[in-house]
């Protein structure tokens, strides 16, 4: 019997709900208008849409769905005999499917797009990545080892392995690890411990134990190993060509001992290998390993900074779909004052990391052409780690935002608010941290030769703005830059230079940022007068830009007793 007390209905909240993931970005339109010429613009759009719509609509659903699954390793058949069997979620078996048919690694090689194919991979993969759980890590390898085998000039593997990597047919297309973490460390890879030792068939044998190594189930890997009597330290590594499986399916020398147990990524089948007598083939030279890997490092933190912009993305669709939904105090979330200034400043921290980041991929594209100059190169080699570490920090710190815009929504893990957070933080730690990048912006990228670039691109930037505000704004970030310019030239100690060098570095990207919004938020005023740009652009200017304080490492000792 129904007690009389009791209301016939319960309210039920609405959850976010995602449209067209190109359709409703703000960004996105107006940035490919103004970027890209208008035939490629045409050409690119119906893609686009359908990678939008299935971002929003049946892969984020099966996303949903495939929440609890993740990789299994199963070590042993029921007869005993060791197979090291990986099986991913369905997920990411769809994904796959999906990579290889829309091309996200293929579009990058291929001639039609010319100096614009970069950007046509990036703004796929922009779409394609949040609605994935980080398929875009074996994507972004791949796209790194066919960077690094085009660049060694080694022709045998090239036409042994590129066709695979660049394959738009599911059937064909191969996947690539990218071997360098030891239990000596990540960054310092100069200790690795793996050693190559040559066989008898005119190859080479690798002994060893890599401790992180992010794609297990792909067809082939890089990998760092010290060829027998060569000296200690990275010079003496050489890259290695590894295919994982040989042709009746088994493991090449290769033992998975666990599968990692990690605070996310946990779609991502991140294993332990020993290497024990695992064939390889020597892709370059036999010494200076770590010189041979390096492309691949451009182009995979290239894939983090896309895939941190697509994340802190993501997390505002989500929350500014519940604040049209949730009511509070007589009012949608999103008519509240306080919410609204909230989501705006993330909306800022979004703008100004996407504009970053594909300034970034479009000077990887130009440069992969040799249509490049000297200021050019300098201003990329700079830009490529203080693009991954800024967006990365801003990724974490926007998303952790979009969790707490939820209410207790965003702490219950079968939102999928939760696993967004957990994933978004392997971003400032895959390839390099923030302070390893801090320093290979100070120490390794030619800085002074970087700066002068930078300022150059923010002088250019002002020279575009008309709008009094946003003038202003440009020459708030040219003032930062200049002073970052006149520490290099104080001659502080280097002790005291590397010990600043995280601010330093926050400064020349948050400046940048800031004076490429308003050189977008213009070009927008001029072609239709939107003023959303503007509005970005403000907000960004409000927030910090120039982080640089007093650095005394002999308090900091203190300090730390």
């Amino acid at each position: 019997m129904q007690n009389q007390d009791w209301p016939d209905t319960l309210f039920t909240q609405a959850p976010p709900r995602l449209g067209n993931q190109f359709d409703d970005d703000p960004l996105l339109g107006s940035w490919t208008r103004r970027t890209l010429p208008a035939p490629i613009v045409a050409e690119l759009r119906g893609e686009l849409r359908e990678l939008g719509a299935l971002a929003g609509g049946d892969l984020y659903q099966l996303q949903q769905a495939d929440l609890a699954n993740e990789p299994v390793l199963t070590q042993w058949d029921p007869w005993g005999k060791r197979i090291d069997e990986v099986v991913v979620s369905p997920l990411w078996r769809e994904a796959e499917r999906l990579a290889a048919r829309h091309g996200l690694v293929a579009t990058g090689y291929e001639p039609a797009m010319g100096r614009h194919a970069r950007i046509a991979q990036f703004l796929k993969v922009y779409l394609f990545h949040p609605s994935t759980d980080v398929y875009t890590c074996p994507l972004a390898m791949t796209d790194g080892a066919a960077r690094c085998l085009l660049e060694s000039g080694n022709h045998e593997l090239i036409e042994r392995a590129l066709p695979h990597l660049t394959s738009r047919d599911p059937a064909t297309f191969w996947t690539s690890g990218q071997w360098m973490t030891e239990t000596t460390g990540g960054s310092d890879v100069g200790r690795s411990e793996t050693r190559a030792v040559p066989d008898d068939e005119g190859g080479w044998r690798l002994y060893g134990r890599k401790w992180f190594t992010s794609a297990v189930t792909s067809q082939m890997a890089l990998t760092l190993a010290r060829p027998e009597g060569n000296p200690p330290g990275g010079k003496g590594l050489a890259m290695y060509y590894i295919e994982i499986r040989d042709l009746d399916g088994k493991l090449n020398g290769i033992r998975v001992d666990r599968l990692k147990d990690k605070l996310g990524t946990r779609k991502v089948p991140t294993a332990e290998l020993l290497l024990d007598g695992t064939r390889a083939a020597l892709v370059g030279p036999a010494l200076n390993g770590t010189r041979s890997i390096e492309p691949m490092l451009g182009v995979t933190r290239m894939w983090n900074s896309v895939c941190a912009v697509s994340f802190m993305r993501r997390g505002l669709a989500l929350a500014r779909s519940y604040a049209r939904e949730r009511q509070a105090f007589g009012q949608p979330l999103e008519q509240l004052p306080l919410h609204a200034d909230t989501l705006a400043g993330l909306e800022a921290e979004t703008w100004g990391a996407f504009l970053m980041t594909f300034l970034l991929v479009e000077l990887n594209g130009r440069i992969e052409r040799n249509e490049i100059d000297d200021q050019q190169r300098a201003l990329l080699r700079l830009m490529t780690p203080l693009t991954k570490l800024i967006t990365g920090k801003q990724a974490v710190a926007v998303v952790t935002e979009v969790i707490e815009s939820f209410g207790g929504a965003g702490y219950v893990e079968d939102t999928g608010l939760p696993q967004l957070l957990r994933d978004t933080h392997v971003l400032p730690i895959w390839e390099g941290t923030t302070n390893v990048l801090s320093l290979d912006a100070l120490l390794r990228s030619d800085l002074h030769a970087g700066l002068a670039a930078l300022m150059a691109r923010a002088s250019a930037c002002l020279r575009t703005v008309s709008e009094p505000r946003m003038v202003a704004a440009t020459q708030q970030a040219l003032g930062a830059l200049e002073r970052v310019a006149l520490v290099l030239d104080s001659g502080q100690e280097p002790e005291v230079l590397q010990a600043g060098a995280r601010r330093l570095a926050m400064t020349l990207a948050r400046a940048l940022q800031l004076t490429l919004l308003c050189e977008h938020a213009q070009w927008m005023i001029d072609h239709g007068g939107d003023r959303r740009g503007y509005a970005a652009a403000m907000r960004f200017a409000r927030q910090p830009v120039d982080l640089m304080t007093e650095v005394d490492p002999e308090a900091d000792r203190l300090l730390l007793g």
